[in-house]
């Protein structure tokens, strides 16, 4: 049992703001973790979330508000997939049972959601540049709060962290970088002597010696420079020996660490010498993933980011779990949804995925997998067992993936990277200057193609349809089962040049042979062709809710055809254009943004063309998706069977009115 040491009277519930805190004595600090980590595992158990990562950071966060005062001074949270402390103790506990709902609590910072989220992140590797950019403008309009960034050890692998680390070197300004390290061991000799030598170099009666000191010495007629000179070699050796990230020193940081990040007194202590030094800072903080949660404390990568599990059995189909599941199909478009899914598979798109790639490395030895630390995510874990010479996790380093794939298809071999969608977006540049312009074989599976869900803003992979169609020499496929899905993947690696596979996070249908049909250059297939005069144009993930509006619209005497696009691009133009003169009403429907999506480029080419067909262009309307059930976000935007049963009759109406009226 996770629940202990619960006081009949609650701290948290008390805390309505950080200032709050100040008046806590150590044995109520020390309480209030014990009901933080609580409150944390009870609301992760029912609405899923990123568990490991937030247990991890209780005391530390605690700690940062008693010191700092929010919101005047700004705590940027890295990723942000750890900021749940932070919720709690910035007026929102009492909202916190919503976390990651429809209309809730985010799961990542919002700037909208409270004025203690100095910066919306959901993405690695952004917090010092942003906190760097908080701290000059604060400056820059002559005011001095403090702004603090918290940036996890993981998060160091990606490229923009060293280039905002370079650039605050060279302001000088008095950034914080809090380094959250959960995975490092500290030799106990070497460690206690870069603790001492570290909390000496960030007091404030060091700093002010060291400057009388230093300009003392450049003062020294004639030699002074060169003395300076080597005084600063020699406390650079100094360092060299007794610190163990030195390489934070010599882009111009204090550095101050390592610091145990469980025990609040002693962080305390180093916060508050840090907030008085005038120069950018590192505060390496050595914490624990999953703590206080023996499953999380045992297997933190598996309790990084869960959905609902039995906090008293952990991850595994419980008498909890199935009440929550049943709890939460009280919401009528979910329990359409559950009629629905019976048409469903066992087998997610990532198993899909996973058993594809896997098959296609077994039958050419030049196949490669590539991922930027989403191993198991994107379903390569298999493919790393059985060829772990012909796997890479480059770390959260998405250009970086892509331009690497790009030298690897110019030394002939079939590197796949598997990114999620929203992830792919980071490297759009890498993928039109390194891949595309030299049409070089490289093969990106998408896997969270669409609606994410829970995550929200920052995570749902809407872009990538509008994103990647623009761009030359490129493929652009959309499996709707796991049997188009690995016809799409052996496709990919035949031709030779870039492709993108998008699919989303759900299972695969049960569906038919209809599936299994050959791929034909820039054409779909017809799944049903009873020369109705409505046409419904699907993308492959949303092909049950496409079959749901056309037997919603049957039973109101309107029959429609069913066309499943696979090819956002390349288009076999002719095809397309013998579909739209052969209907009414052409119906496109993707799970993307309308804006630059295949719709929009279809009713361009029917108006070019004048072909006779009325388009309607179903997908994301121009704007950002919260977070919430795919089968909410589906019904929120009109995509799921009902929405596009109503389109489709408004539209048709609307087409019988122009006809009357004309005649």
């Amino acid at each position: 049992m996770f629940f202990n040491n619960m006081s009949s009277e609650s701290i948290l519930s008390h805390i309505q703001a950080p200032s709050d805190l100040r008046t806590l004595s150590t044995h109520e600090l020390k309480q209030l973790a014990v009901e933080i980590r609580n409150v944390i595992v009870a609301t992760v158990s029912k609405n899923g979330g990123h568990l490991a990562s937030n247990l991890g950071v209780v005391e530390l966060t605690i700690a940062l508000h008693r010191v700092f005062d929010s919101p005047r001074d700004k705590i940027v949270w890295d990723v942000g997939h750890q900021c749940y402390t932070h919720k709690l103790l910035t007026g929102r506990y009492s909202r916190f049972s919503t976390l990651r709902q429809a209309g809730g609590l985010a799961g990542f910072p919002k700037r909208a959601e409270s004025p203690h989220d100095a910066f919306d992140t959901g993405h690695a590797s952004t917090s010092i540049s942003a906190a760097l950019g908080l701290l000059a403008g604060d400056r820059i309009q002559d005011a001095h709060n403090r702004v603090v960034a918290v940036i996890g050890d993981g998060a160091l692998s990606g490229g923009l962290a060293y280039e905002a680390f370079s650039h605050a070197g060279q302001l000088g300004l008095p950034l914080i970088v809090i380094l959250n390290d959960n995975k490092m061991s500290i030799g106990r000799s070497v460690g206690g002597i870069s603790k001492y030598l570290s909390r000496l170099s960030m007091t404030a009666r060091y700093q002010a010696f060291r400057q009388k000191f230093d300009s003392l010495v450049k003062r020294i007629p004639r030699a002074g420079e060169f003395v300076f000179d080597i005084i600063v070699r020699l406390k650079r050796a100094v360092k060299a020996v007794f610190y163990i990230d030195n390489f934070f020193v010599d882009l111009g940081f204090e550095y101050v660490g390592p610091i145990e990040g469980h025990h609040i007194q002693r962080l305390e202590q180093v916060l508050r010498d840090v907030r008085k030094l005038d120069r950018p800072v590192v505060v390496h903080v050595i914490t624990r993933k999953g703590k206080g949660y023996k499953f999380a404390e045992e297997d933190p990568g598996a309790y990084h980011g869960v959905s609902s599990f039995s906090v008293n059995e952990g991850l595994i189909k419980g008498p909890a779990l199935v009440k929550n599941h049943d709890a939460a199909l009280d919401n009528h478009h979910v329990r359409r949804r559950k009629e629905q899914s019976n048409r469903r598979g066992k087998i997610s798109f990532t198993e899909a995925f996973s058993r594809a790639i896997l098959e296609q490395g077994q039958k050419d030895e030049r196949v490669l997998a590539i991922t930027a630390a989403m191993e198991k995510g994107t379903g390569l874990s298999a493919f790393k067992a059985a060829f772990p010479g012909r796997f890479f996790d480059v770390g959260i380093a998405e250009e970086h993936a892509v331009t690497f794939a790009a030298g690897l298809a110019a030394k002939g071999l079939k590197p796949i990277v598997a990114v999620y969608s929203t992830f792919m977006q980071r490297a759009l540049d890498e993928v039109i200057h390194d891949v595309a312009l030299q049409n070089l074989g490289v093969t990106f599976a998408l896997d969270r193609a669409g609606f994410v869900g829970d995550d929200g803003l920052t995570h749902q992979g809407v872009f990538d349809i509008a994103l990647f169609r623009m761009v030359p020499n490129m493929t652009l496929l959309a499996p709707a089962d796991s049997v188009e899905l690995a016809m799409m993947l052996a496709w990919a690696l035949r031709i030779n040049s870039p492709c993108v596979i998008r699919y989303p996070k759900t299972f695969c249908p049960l569906a038919g042979q209809e599936f299994a049909m050959p791929l034909h250059l820039g054409r779909g297939v017809f799944l049903r062709k009873w020369n109705a005069s409505i046409c419904l144009a699907f993308s492959g993930s949303l092909y049950l809710e496409t079959l749901d509006a056309a037997a919603r619209l049957e039973q109101k005497r309107i029959p429609t055809d069913l066309y499943n696009l696979r090819f956002f691009k390349p288009v076999d133009e002719e095809y397309l254009i013998d579909i739209l003169n052969n209907y009414e009403l052409v119906v496109f429907i993707e799970e993307g943004v309308r804006e630059g999506g295949f719709g929009e480029y279809a009713s361009e080419l029917a108006q070019r063309r004048r072909c006779i067909a009325r388009i309607l262009t179903l997908g994301i309307p121009e704007h950002f998706v919260s977070q919430g059930k795919r089968e909410e976000l589906l019904h929120a935007n009109a995509l799921d069977g009902e929405g596009i049963t109503e389109s489709v009759l408004r539209a048709n109406h609307e087409s019988r009115l122009r006809h009357l009226a004309k005649h």
